[in-house]
This record gives structure tokens, sequence and C-alpha cells, in this order.
């Protein structure tokens, strides 16, 4: 891969990030190609858990989560990026709303950015702490 590549994809998560951050949900959306592979690994009980395949599903990813989500801590602590892709290494801690209780977890989400667009983002994260986290 070329360093123009790299430079690019660093670019564009280090922006998705920066928008995500500020609330700027429409802005995050700019950076998704209009086909995207995007998977949430999770259990059913989990609402945005996942595939996605279109930019119109990640709008409406984006606009739901904060519904079931109250963000506490969210830190990228690495960004490591190679041509084409980035992985975002780090951890956060949520409540979810309906059962008022914590999610922590360390995770990683990996991206794939074409010419200037996000064209991939797999989320991994601890999957069972989500689950137990959600149910009753």
């Amino acid at each position: 891969m070329t360093d123009t590549a790299t430079a690019t994809t660093r670019a564009t998560v280090d922006e998705f990030y920066r928008r995500l951050g500020s609330g700027e949900l429409e802005g995050v959306l700019d950076l998704f190609a209009e086909q995207v592979d995007w998977n949430i690994y999770g259990a059913d009980t989990v609402p945005w858990a996942g595939r996605r395949s279109t930019r119109a599903e990640v709008a409406e990813f984006l606009t739901t989560l904060p519904g079931h989500l109250e963000r506490e801590e969210f830190e990228v602590t690495r960004l490591l990026v190679d041509g084409d892709d980035a992985v975002a290494l780090g951890h956060m801690r949520q409540k979810v709303k309906r059962t008022g209780k914590p999610f922590a977890s360390p995770f990683a989400f990996h991206f794939t950015v074409q010419e200037g667009r996000i064209t991939r983002y797999h989320t991994y994260e601890d999957s069972h702490a989500l689950a137990e986290a959600m149910s009753d």
C-alpha cells in the first residue's frame, strides 16, 4: 500500500472520531460510502448488533443507538493504520438506559477506507458483557 493510502485512511478515521465526539452525526454519515461492510458482533438481544450494508442503514444505527446507551467514557488509545486499513484500540464504559446496568469493555474497531470513504466497519467488544447488561 502507498503512503498516500495510509495518510488518507488515518485522516478519515481521525475525522470520524472527531465528528462522533462532537455529536456531528450527519457529518459522521458523510464519511461512509454508499455501500459498506458493517458488522457489530453480538447477541440477538442487542438490537443494534448485526450486519448493515448501506449508508442509510448506518444512519439508522447512528440515530437509534443513543436511545439505548448513555456514554460515560470512550477513549481510543491507539490507532494502527496500514494502507486502506485501520484498527482503533481503546476502552469504553456506558450505561444501558433500559436496565440502568453498566457496560464496560475494551474494543477494537476495524475500518477500511477507500477513496476517502469508510467501506468497512467491524466492531469487536465484549458482546457477552453487553448482553448481560441488556438483560433484566
